[in-house]
């Protein structure tokens, strides 16, 4: 039962970890690198269904068939995740023409390269319900401060049962140390004795 205790307390804290990680990264992305984002649309299924979470990173170069992200992510845009269906090269610039897998046509404009946040890498399904909901106060609170307050509380009782254990054990130590010598006790008996005659003898 302890074991299993065990398990279930370190997935959780592991759980707990993700998710803060996940929520900090999809609100704080890091330009030119690993992103995190939330997919609201289901333009894009049954390959990334509505609700997912999708880790996007830049590529050096983009090809038919590559899904990416593209647009604006702000509080009042979401950016786009749609799959490359067309290249086109004009002079030193290149075009990609777009479209969600569940749309029956592509995308009216098409995109420049350095419109492109990512290539799409991981696609985990529905996790991003969770982010979402995470990202709001509510949900913070909820999802993060409250479970991070409970484990901080467990270990802090944790680390003092710790000490009162390790000051018992200090303790009868002590104890079994004083019954295995009783000549200690009867010397200092035998001092006070002898302090006593010496004060006697003086006066």
């Amino acid at each position: 039962m302890k074991k299993l205790f065990k398990i279930a307390h370190s997935l959780l804290i592991a759980g707990i970890l993700g998710i803060a990680l996940l929520v900090v990264m999809s609100m704080f992305p890091i330009p030119g690198n690993i992103a995190v984002k939330v997919v609201l649309s289901g333009s894009m299924e049954p390959a990334i269904p509505v609700g997912s979470v999708i880790v996007i990173k830049p590529a050096e170069s983009y090809a038919v068939g590559d899904v990416i992200t593209f647009g604006k992510d702000t509080k009042t845009s979401i950016p786009t995740t749609h799959r490359i269906v067309d290249v086109r090269i004009e002079g030193e610039e290149t075009f990609f023409k777009t479209q969600g897998d569940a749309n029956e046509d592509p995308d009216m404009s098409e995109l420049k390269e350095g419109a492109i946040a990512g290539k799409v890498l991981i696609t985990i399904p529905f996790l991003g319900y969770l982010i979402d909901f995470a990202r709001q106060p509510i949900g913070f609170i909820l999802l993060i401060i409250i479970p991070a307050a409970c484990i901080m509380i467990d270990e802090i009782r944790k680390i003092w049962m710790e000490v009162k254990k390790m000051k018992k054990e200090k303790t009868k130590e002590g104890e079994i140390k004083s019954k295995k010598d009783p000549f200690l006790v009867d010397k200092n008996s035998g001092d006070i004795e002898d302090k006593k005659n010496e004060k006697e003898k003086e006066k």
